[in-house]
């Protein structure tokens, strides 16, 4: 297998990082993870350990019963990840009332402005 550069092995972290994210707050397994970001599993696990050691995702495994995985985990952001990076998130983008209240806003500008000057369009494209 091809080495990977840090540059694009941190492109990639940060490819799960928004997946995981957007999924937030439940988790996902490995192999959906890598399914995600068209990776091999194992390379998508030795990322999700990485990103684990920095502890911006944490690891699960146990079930919602209690027992535990024998060879599955399940991933989610850390706590304080995702408080981060919902911060540095527009606040327009979560909601839908605020991207119909921008649409509106921009059919507002657009019915303020002037009808441009046509007379200087030649009349073949009219």
């Amino acid at each position: 297998m091809p080495l990977v550069s840090q540059k694009k092995r941190d492109k990639i972290a940060e490819q799960i990082l928004h997946y995981l994210f957007t999924i937030s707050p439940n988790s996902e397994f490995t192999n959906k993870i890598a399914q995600e970001s068209a990776r091999d599993e194992e390379f998508t696990k030795s990322l999700l350990l990485d990103l684990e050691k920095k502890k911006l995702v944490a690891s699960i495994d146990k079930n919602s019963s209690g027992v535990r995985y024998l060879k599955r985990l399940r991933w989610r952001l850390s706590n304080e990840a995702y408080n981060v990076y919902k911060k540095h998130q527009s606040p327009s983008s979560f909601t839908e009332k605020s991207v119909l209240k921008e649409e509106k806003a921009q059919e507002k500008e657009t019915d303020q402005k002037q009808p441009q000057d046509l007379s200087n369009i030649p009349s073949y494209i009219g």
